[in-house]
């Protein structure tokens, strides 16, 4: 039996050398060209959900396909437009109230303070009125809405970037491996939609039934906060949750939104979507989860939202090679560390 050389032997380490190298490379690509890349992304993601829509309405009305790509694109546009405006305006009607928002927090600081008293503890008001002051909500409050100018700003960049893609695009003869990234993507984005729909509209009737300030932007951010994996939900649960206290401290107001918050997004996320969706992306948890930190490192909010779909395609086409499928295999979890 012949004994491998040198070069057969040092193979496999060379190339799992090579994958980190570009690995490497690949994320500084990304960090580098976010401002046209991630424009360009968000683009090919709404063209393939517009391109099933459109299949769908040719199945279905007869509808011609480029017709229903045009329809799918200008709902897909009226929709980001509006609830960007939307959540710009209910901003600037929060940061317009600040005023009654601080009176609001001072009142309720000293409440907590006389009964803090009343229990025989004593606590420096000026240290926790300033720590309060220090809180930096209205940074948060600012910097989520110049996130937002700047998505309705790059909607001319993505209008762009999907007029080229769908002149270029037809409903047919598509390579294999696109085919298969367009099917799944687009099911798992179109579900994704609807979920989010469905957990912002029972979130609004349950605020809106406790006569919550910000409702409205607080069911768009539910909508919007449902496509990060896990932590979303969690977080659009808390969120109405300062709101509530301001307005009515801590009472049965907070306790019912809160209960009722829990179990929507507990229905919904797992009951509904694992329904729907089955094994989704065909990705570990735990993968879910770092892909979650990566993206939201490399492109920050719009990365973290976009993170289980670019992990899926980056799965999808290391699945393709025989030298990369060990890879795929472990984004799925199934490969067994021995």
């Amino acid at each position: 039996m012949p004994t491998k050389n040198i070069y057969e032997k040092l193979a496999p380490i060379n190339n799992i050398c090579l994958m980190i190298l570009a690995g490497t490379a690949a994320t500084g690509i990304l960090v580098y060209t976010k401002t046209m890349l991630m424009p360009f992304v968000i683009a090919l993601f709404i063209s393939m959900v517009a391109s099933t829509l459109a299949e769908k309405m040719k199945q279905k009305w007869k509808l011609p396909y480029v017709l229903g790509l045009v329809v799918s694109f200008a709902s897909f546009l009226a929709i980001i437009t509006l609830s960007v405006l939307f959540i710009s305006g209910s901003i600037e009607s929060f940061i317009a109230g600040a005023d009654i928002y601080s009176e609001r927090v001072n009142d309720t600081i000293d409440s907590v303070l006389l009964s803090a008293q009343k229990y025989g503890i004593n606590m420096n008001a000026q240290f926790v009125t300033e720590t309060v002051a220090k809180l930096p909500v209205f940074n948060v409050v600012k910097s989520l809405g110049s996130t937002l100018v700047s998505i309705l700003t790059n909607l001319m960049l993505i209008t762009l970037f999907l007029i080229f893609i769908f002149m270029g695009k037809a409903a047919e003869d598509k390579p294999s491996l696109v085919g298969n990234i367009q099917r799944q993507i687009s099911f798992y984005l179109i579900v994704k939609i609807f979920v989010s729909l469905l957990a912002a509209g029972f979130t609004w009737i349950v605020l809106t039934s406790v006569k919550t300030e910000l409702a409205s932007m607080l069911a768009v951010l539910t909508f919007v906060l449902n496509f990060i994996p896990n932590i979303g939900p969690f977080i659009s649960t808390l969120l109405p949750m300062p709101v509530l206290f301001l307005q009515y401290g801590f009472d049965w107001h907070i306790l019912l939104a809160l209960i009722l918050l829990t179990a929507i997004h507990f229905v919904i996320g797992n009951i509904l979507e694992t329904k729907w969706l089955g094994k989704g992306m065909d990705l570990d948890p735990i993968i879910v989860i770092a892909s979650l930190l990566f993206w939201a490192l490399v492109w920050g909010i719009m990365g973290a939202l976009l993170a289980v779909p670019l992990t899926a395609i980056i799965k999808m086409a290391l699945e393709r090679n025989e030298t990369t499928k060990p890879l795929a295999d472990l984004l799925a979890g199934k490969y067994a560390f021995k």
